[in-house]
């Protein structure tokens, strides 16, 4: 690959290879050689500017995590040499609840949580990165609620601001493909939230699709599927969708789908989320999929619920304010 190491056949080989070298060696240092100095890393909490945030922030997920793996599920790549790669890699991480930290007192729990994070790679390190957690799974493996500890990462850091939306240096472009599957699967995800509604996606998921959901839960059957988005859309039911990146990857009998995606809705519906606030909400979202001859039969859907929480309560004892900022914390992910 021109401007890459001699070493990685592609850019599969090449995120797989870094990850494994960072995490599983413990390398944190090769992290100077694989970041740019400049990289932004873009979470729904917090934004990180600069390599050696990074570093940092790995070290304080080693703290709380210390036996953390992220074991690569998939990386599904588009783009190229010249204008930057793009992979959307995601990362199952088994891992113990060890240490002090933004999740509170160390329980010694196990934890399994799901990442996708998508990165643009060019000359051989990473430029920008979009990354979100399942953190509300964190937070109830380890017997806490999500809005619980919303309110405690609240309380702690009152003034934080919440991130603004980042974009990848030029001469990248973020990227949607005009493939039949990945254009269908978007405009069903689109009438889901601003138009008919979740029904759809019954035109292009399987009855028997099985997807991962926020919080660490699953939906088995499209009906169960369909009735997560209904819970979703109740809620926030003015929604309005941005796609920001959508790539389709053939595969041996089915084809990867990767798409990330913003909405911008008010909370004002009751249900998933407690009594209506009308509150703005503002959700950086990453969904995974795998299409085959019956339509969508897997997914994964990453959606960080801790931060939507933020977004609808207020610091205890803080007077009630239109928008609540994000705290920022402090475990990231590399790639």
């Amino acid at each position: 690959m021109k401007g890459f190491d001699a070493e990685f056949r592609d850019v599969d080989h090449y995120i797989r290879a870094i990850t494994d070298r960072i995490w599983t060696d413990g390398r944190i240092d090769a992290i100077a050689r694989y970041y740019d100095p400049e990289c932004v890393v873009e979470t729904p909490t917090t934004t990180l500017r600069g390599a050696d945030a990074v570093a940092d922030s790995t070290r304080a997920t080693l703290a709380t995590f210390p036996d953390r793996r992220l074991l690569a599920e998939d990386v599904i790549v588009s783009g190229d040499a010249d204008n930057g790669f793009h992979s959307s890699h995601r990362i199952l991480s088994p891992m113990t609840h060890a240490g002090a930290g933004p999740f509170g007192a160390a329980t010694g729990r196990p934890v399994h949580v799901r990442t996708v994070a998508d990165c643009v790679v060019r000359n051989n390190r990473i430029v920008h990165e979009w990354l979100v957690r399942d953190q509300a799974a964190i937070a109830r493996q380890i017997g806490r609620e999500p809005r619980a500890l919303a309110q405690a990462w609240l309380d702690s850091t009152p003034d934080a601001v919440r991130p603004a939306p980042t974009q990848a240096p030029a001469p990248y472009r973020n990227h949607v493909c005009n493939d039949g599957v990945a254009q269908e699967h978007a405009a069903a995800f689109r009438e889901t939230w601003e138009g008919a509604g979740p029904q759809a996606l019954a035109a292009t998921h399987s009855r028997e699709v099985i997807a991962a959901l926020p919080g660490g839960s699953a939906a088995s059957g499209r009906e169960a599927l369909l009735a997560y988005w209904d819970a979703m859309r109740s809620a926030l039911p003015d929604a309005r969708l941005n796609v920001e990146h959508l790539v389709a990857a053939p595969r041996p009998g089915k084809t990867a789908l990767a798409m990330r995606w913003r909405l911008a809705a008010h909370h004002a519906g009751s249900g998933r989320f407690g009594p209506a606030t009308h509150r703005r909400v503002d959700i950086l979202g990453i969904t995974h999929a795998e299409a085959g001859p019956r339509g969508i039969e897997r997914e994964w859907i990453l959606i960080d619920e801790i931060a939507i929480w933020m977004q609808l309560l207020e610091p205890s004892g803080a007077p009630v304010r239109r928008e609540v900022p994000f705290f920022s914390t402090t475990m990231e992910e590399t790639p």
